[in-house]
Formats: C-alpha cells, sequence, structure tokens
C-alpha cells in the first residue's frame, strides 16, 4: 500500500532529479558513441541538437567546416593501434596503420575505411581542393591532397578535433 511518505519521498527524489545539473557536450558525446548503432538520422540531426552534442570547436569544424589551428591536436602523436573515428557520429574513418607524419601540424592518413567518406569540391581560399566528410553525418574532416605516401599517393589532411580515437 502506497503511504503519504512514500509520496512525499518519491516527490523529493523526483524533484533533485529534474534540478540536477544537466549533460553538457562531454557527456552528451559519451552518450551518443554509446547509442551511434541506433537508428538516429544523423545527416538530419538538427543544428540545436548538433550544439548539444558537440564542444564549440567540434560544431566549429565538424558543421561549419571550419579549420583547428595546425599542431594543437594530440592527435598529432597518437600512435597506438586503433581506430580513428568520427568525432560527430563515431563512424570509423582511418585505421592507425594508415596515419603517418606529414609534417603539416595535423593529422594526416594515406588511405580510408572504405565507404567511409564523402568528397566535394572546395573552392574557398581562391583555389580548388578536394573537401572529404563523414559519410553517416556529414561532418566535416579535412582536405584530401595528391602528395602522400605510397601506396595510394594521398593525403587525408584531417582536423583532429573531428576525430577521435578508439585504441584496438
Amino acid at each position: 500500500m502506497l503511504t503519504r511518505r512514500d509520496l512525499s519521498i518519491g516527490a523529493a527524489a523526483l524533484a533533485i532529479t529534474a534540478c540536477a545539473k544537466t549533460s553538457g557536450p562531454a557527456e552528451a558525446k559519451e552518450t551518443m558513441k554509446e547509442t551511434q548503432m541506433s537508428d538516429t538520422n544523423w545527416a538530419n540531426l538538427p543544428e540545436a541538437e548538433w550544439k548539444d552534442r558537440l564542444t564549440e570547436q567540434e560544431f566549429y569544424v565538424l558543421r561549419q567546416e571550419g579549420t583547428e589551428r595546425a599542431g594543437t591536436s594530440p592527435l598529432n602523436n597518437e600512435k597506438r593501434e586503433g581506430t580513428f573515428v568520427c568525432a560527430g557520429c563515431a563512424l570509423p574513418l582511418f585505421k592507425s596503420d594508415t596515419k603517418y607524419e606529414s609534417g603539416t601540424g595535423w593529422p594526416s592518413f594515406f588511405d580510408v575505411i572504405d565507404g567511409a567518406v564523402g568528397t566535394k569540391v572546395d573552392k574557398k581560399l581562391f583555389m580548388k581542393r578536394t573537401e572529404y566528410h563523414c559519410i553517416r553525418c556529414g561532418g566535416h574532416q579535412g582536405h584530401v591532397f595528391n602528395d602522400g605516401p605510397a601506396p595510394t599517393g594521398l593525403r587525408y589532411c584531417n582536423n583532429g578535433v573531428a576525430l577521435d580515437f578508439v585504441p584496438a
């Protein structure tokens, strides 16, 4: 039988839960990663939801096609075996064995996981470049150039903030 005391305790617990600190971008990002295989329609997520899920810098790069300052990403020095995934939706984009030091100040890869990225022509900065983005969420990753090492000759120059690293 439900008593007034039980109702009071329940109401107090509900009030405390409602007043608790809401999660910020870091917490939302962890939740997002846990649910990455859900039925989320990543390509059509509203801008407000992206702002809630991402840090300010991640939003700037992934959603507004910005560029982080060279040499600022901790992923430049990442040498462990694993997978580099999109910071927006956690889609695997690069295997660690395709990463190399390009000297540019951004994480660089000579190959991408098949089917993981799409490309488009970027005519900003008064030149024609090939921009690439996550095929699932459309998040801007960087640009691909034809000056990379063998076997592909390509250099996927990636914004580190647009990636997360998952150790093997």
